[in-house]
């Protein structure tokens, strides 16, 4: 069994009663686990499987492919104030999928947890604009080694990912109209 603190960053309904559950995590990188039984009334991950949240995570190793079994999630964050505004959580869902992009699972890295945590952080306190945004993907593009010279980040991003997620041209009409 493997331990570790992780953020919640997506979930896909499996069956009527489990889960496919996304996490970032410090030390294993990208997880992809199954939640059995999630969905039911009585279940032990109850009110602790939802986006954006942070805990310790027990999952077990898959003997093949990366679908890992959940067994214990502790919750230590739950940044409620994401979801004061649509606005926020729609921020937040980008900083999730950006970095879903750009890993590979089961490859840890520090400095790109860090960077999830403190945007989501930044955005469980503070109100969402342009320049949180650019300065998320200038820091993401940094760290993937990729920004090029004084550039922007959207277009190293954009050439090392293919596509950046459509998510950003809706967050950035809804921001330009603030």
């Amino acid at each position: 069994m493997i331990s570790t603190e992780a953020i919640l960053i997506r979930t896909t309904r499996l069956t009527d009663t489990s889960l496919i559950v996304h996490w970032y995590s410090e030390d294993e990188g990208l997880v992809k686990t199954v939640a059995k039984g999630a969905l039911r009334p009585k279940s032990p991950f109850a009110g602790k499987l939802d986006l954006f949240f942070s805990g310790e995570i027990a999952i077990v190793p898959a003997r093949r492919g990366e679908l890992h079994s959940l067994r214990e999630v502790s919750i230590s964050n739950w940044r409620q104030g994401l979801r004061r505004q649509y606005l926020t959580t729609l921020m937040a869902g980008y900083f999730c999928q950006l970095l879903e992009a750009a890993v590979e699972p089961m490859h840890g890295d520090p400095g790109l947890f860090d960077l999830l945590r403190r945007g989501l952080d930044f955005l469980d306190h503070s109100e969402p604009t342009p320049k949180a945004l650019f300065h998320f993907e200038k820091e993401l593009a940094k760290l993937l080694g990729v920004l090029a010279g004084k550039g922007l980040a959207e277009v190293s991003l954009r050439e090392h990912l293919g596509v950046l997620p459509y998510s950003r041209k809706q967050l950035l009409d809804r921001l330009s109209g603030i």
